[in-house]
């Protein structure tokens, strides 16, 4: 665990590690963005202190525990996603914030361009935009006669408009209708279901979205129950039991999030540096949850698994 700082004691720097969902949640990360400190000689509790806040889930909490942050004047905030990244944003417009992945940075209006952001964040993309599509065509090929496909987003995504373009024009290639479904409770996705269902949706492209990620044993029951088949953008949902994934690695864009820290520690600032695209991918299959809904996965699927749960 990380060590509690009531106060600012020591002239070491404090660093404000800030996520949305719960703590057990976003655990992989956390520990890769402390690997990363680490492979650039940072020792917790000698030489940096790292301040660990989470919304669990609730927006209002989240908001209080970023002015927490910088009421402490944390040296630079690191945030796990654009929900935090927003809450970070309306915090302060002074002190560094770094993303450790966004979807799209531009669009959310956390920099002015992934070459000059000009403000006071920086950081990592998950070009969640490019990715959209591929996940698009892996539902297809493991369901060659899929005509529909329900997408779950978060009301932010809604105006994402890269994300949503993406989406369609890929749709549209593969000859598929979308039914979109917003999701901003944990009340939500129950009735998310029950629509996928009655619209005659096929498969569930679920994207990014605190609320599936915070009840995502849940979402991958009702999955189960559905027989649907459902492709995530995070390890985690694997771990509840979820179908498959393809997505940016999380854990290495937040142990690169490290490089940002130190840079800015040493000096530099968030508007002179570049925003940086993903270096490592990851597609996962879980054949637990296969057989579950009854699923049979293809072989030349199967083959182009990073890796593959039995």
């Amino acid at each position: 665990m990380f060590p509690a700082q009531a106060q600012r004691t020591e002239k070491i720097p404090h660093v404000g590690f800030l996520i949305a969902s719960s703590v057990a949640s976003q655990e992989p990360r956390v520990q890769a963005f402390r690997q990363g400190l680490r492979e650039l000689g940072y020792v917790e509790g000698q030489n940096l202190v790292i301040e660990l806040r989470s919304g669990e889930g609730k927006p209002d909490r989240l908001a209080v525990v970023s002015a927490e942050l910088v009421r402490l004047k944390v040296d630079v905030i690191v945030t796990g996603g654009s929900t935090s990244t927003r809450a970070a944003k309306d915090a302060t417009e002074t002190l560094p914030i770094v993303m450790t992945q966004d979807e799209d940075p531009v669009g959310n209006g956390f920099v002015a361009s992934l070459a000059r952001p000009s403000g006071n964040i920086t950081g990592l993309s998950n070009v969640g935009t490019d990715l959209v599509g591929k996940r698009l065509e892996l539902l297809k090929e493991i369901v060659p006669k899929l005509s529909r496909v329900a997408v779950f987003v978060v009301q932010a995504q809604q105006r994402n408009a890269a994300l949503m373009n993406e989406i369609e024009a890929t749709a549209q290639a593969l000859g598929l209708r979308l039914q979109i479904l917003t999701l901003r409770e944990a009340k939500d996705i129950e009735p998310a279901f029950q629509s996928t269902s009655k619209g005659r949706a096929g498969a569930i492209l679920a994207e990014a979205n605190p609320v599936l990620l915070t009840q995502r044993s849940k979402v991958a029951d009702f999955a189960v129950r559905s027989r649907f088949p459902v492709i995530y953008n995070r390890e985690e949902y694997l771990e509840a039991g979820g179908l498959m994934i393809y997505a940016a690695s999380i854990t290495d864009l937040s142990r690169r999030a490290a490089t940002y820290v130190d840079k800015i520690l040493k000096g530099a600032k968030p508007a002179d540096l570049p925003v940086e695209q993903p270096k490592k991918f990851e597609f996962v299959i879980n054949l637990k949850a296969a057989r579950q809904i009854g699923l049979t996965i293809p072989p030349s699927v199967l083959a182009r698994a990073d890796r593959v749960i039995r």
